[in-house]
């Protein structure tokens, strides 16, 4: 049984098609990315998932359903967010921000643990702990946006775009934590424009246009596949 299982799921946004009947899985302990142009249907996908849009077919984690349930369960199942954007609350510190993510907690010697585990990962976030949001740098940012979504301990990790806006070094050392991360157990599903790096952290990649997925591979057979070569990774 695969950690997470789309078959045949369709999503609308108004009278627009945005899925197409995308079916995918994801295996505990890879990384999969999902790779396409602007508009393929990427980051809807990742939402259909969380429950953020209404969707038809079947969307299994874990053999749970999630389809018919709201968009709360899937954190509480295990399904961690980090969406397009980044998405911190610019006003809230480091600490508050992380707090937020331990939502479902209550339990103060845990989220104190989980904090510590954050900064392992990200040791800037510990210097920046009084820092509000808002005034960090966008590295600053994604990695707080991770480090928030870490505090979940989540069983899957999805990424929207996390290398978006920022410097080639600080994409590097994002894409280095990512491959730590599942190196330590997490499964990751990756939606990246930047085809390139993206597929080269990756054990398999799925291909999506117009909401479809046209191809599914290996990663490293994908990378020099002359299609996918030619369309995005030129």
């Amino acid at each position: 049984m695969s950690l997470l299982e789309l078959k045949g799921v369709h999503a609308y946004y108004g009278a627009i098609e945005a899925l197409k009947g995308v079916t995918l899985t994801v295996e505990e302990g890879e990384i999969v990315s999902l790779i396409g142009s602007n508009g393929a249907g990427k980051s809807t996908t990742l939402k259909a998932i969380c429950g953020q849009i209404n969707t038809t077919g079947s969307i299994r984690f874990h053999g749970t359903e999630m389809s018919s349930l709201p968009p709360h369960r899937a954190a509480l199942e295990g399904i961690a967010h980090v969406p397009e954007g980044r998405r911190i609350f610019p006003r809230l510190t480091v600490k508050e921000n992380l707090e937020m993510g331990a939502f479902s907690m209550r339990d103060k010697k845990t989220i104190k643990q989980r904090m510590e585990m954050v900064f392992d990962h990200f040791p800037r976030l510990r210097e920046r702990l009084t820092q509000t949001g808002g005034t960090m740098s966008g590295g600053e940012q994604q990695m707080l946006a991770i480090g928030r979504a870490l505090m979940m301990q989540p069983r899957i990790l999805l990424l929207d775009e996390p290398s978006m806006g920022l410097a080639p070094i600080i994409v590097e050392q994002i894409f280095d934590i990512i491959q730590q991360l599942n190196r330590e157990g997490m499964t990751v599903l990756l939606v990246e424009q930047n085809a390139f790096q993206a597929l080269q952290i990756a054990h398999r990649g799925y291909v999506m246009q117009t909401g479809e997925i046209l191809m599914e591979d290996a990663a490293e057979l994908l990378l020099v596949n002359e299609q996918v070569k030619e369309a995005y990774l030129a």
